[in-house]
């Protein structure tokens, strides 16, 4: 998993970096009488379940019948989309080479081009043929050769695939030969969003949403705390594991880096987040991108986006748009956090020393 979500207060965290608002947001837990707040912990559901290759956790607040509802929505659209089940819609087109995305898979689909487009290609939906030739996709490791690699590219530009219907409940998509197109770097965060806005609507104030590291809060804990939302440290050498904790409420969280996965080879570590362009691992000096908004689908699909980039584009992009903060950790440690957030983000102990930079526009 790549983000943690702490639920007690022993942590120990640096409140000097913290601004007056959270201080006050963190001593509010206080109002309201014991039996209240008790009576608001134990009306508190949860459940536990593995769905498109991950352990997924939901609390809620609220009817415990929404969390069996919530549950059937993870397997429908892992069933939809999967790029390895085999009738999914997603394999169909892969197949066909023609198809058509409806419902949810449309949105997914729409959404991640919008993003494709925004970085650049940093971001590309049809780079899956590449993933599978390192065996990213099926557990079979190796480096490609350069020749296998370009030849790979020919049909990785997610602007040649063919869009009908855009806006609609569906989309027709036609794909060039050999070009394939996988969901799955943004398809746990629209479902993060999507069971944020299910809960909403049926009345719940307070759920913690995490979907095998993508983790989205709607509202706050119910003492009237801010969730706090550790940050996993990219580091293997890491005593506790973490680098940092993020006071947050209402918000998507969600964390890339090249400790997720990955193998070695002649003592050479290669990661499964590959630059489009050159079709090997990403490598701008980056350990991991954790994006903070409120899309969940959008954080989902610049957390990989933005460490394609590197420290300087990222940034960059940073600047130009107002909807996201992130945390950026370097492979030598320094730490690089946008203002947005800043005051509510507090290094581990263990990395106290740690060169933190504050980015501001």
């Amino acid at each position: 998993m790549r983000i943690m979500v702490l639920n007690c207060d022993s942590f120990k965290i640096n409140y000097k970096k913290m601004g007056a608002g959270l201080l006050c947001a963190l001593l509010l837990c206080g109002c309201g009488t014991e039996k209240q707040i008790e009576d608001k912990l134990t009306d508190t559901k949860s459940t536990t379940f593995f769905a498109m290759d991950t352990v997924m956790d939901i609390q809620i607040t609220g009817d415990e019948e929404l969390l069996s509802e919530a549950e059937q929505k993870v397997v429908a659209l892992e069933k939809q989309l999967s790029v390895t089940e085999k009738d999914s819609e997603v394999s169909c087109i892969n197949r066909d080479k023609i198809g058509r995305l409806t419902g949810d898979g449309a949105k997914i689909f729409a959404g991640g081009m919008d993003i494709c487009a925004a970085t650049d290609g940093a971001l590309d939906l049809t780079i899956y043929p590449v993933l599978k030739e390192w065996g990213f996709t099926t557990g079979e490791y190796k480096v490609p050769n350069d020749d296998e690699i370009n030849q790979l590219l020919e049909a990785v530009d997610y602007n040649k695939v063919e869009i009908s219907n855009l806006g609609n409940d569906y989309i027709d998509i036609v794909l060039p030969d050999d070009m394939e197109i996988d969901l799955g770097s943004i398809t746990k965060g629209y479902t993060s969003q999507m069971l944020h806005d299910f809960f909403k609507e049926n009345g719940v104030e307070s759920a913690l949403i995490n979907l095998g590291g993508n983790v989205q809060c709607l509202g706050g804990k119910l003492t009237g705390e801010p969730w706090k939302i550790a940050i996993k440290s990219p580091f293997p050498d890491s005593k506790d594991g973490i680098i940092g904790v993020l006071q947050a409420e209402d918000l998507a969280i969600v964390t890339s880096g090249g400790y997720e996965r990955y193998f070695e080879e002649d003592g050479k570590v290669y990661w499964h987040i590959l630059d489009p362009t050159t079709g090997k691992p990403a490598d701008k000096g980056l350990a991991s991108v954790t994006i903070v908004g409120k899309d969940g689908l959008r954080c989902d699909g610049l957390s990989t986006a933005l460490f394609v980039k590197g420290l300087d584009e990222a940034v960059e992009y940073w600047k130009n748009n107002d909807d996201f903060d992130m945390i950026i950790v370097m492979s030598n440690g320094d730490v690089h956090i946008t203002e947005g957030i800043a005051e509510n983000f507090a290094l581990a102990s263990e990395y106290a020393n740690a060169n933190l930079t504050v980015e501001t526009r």
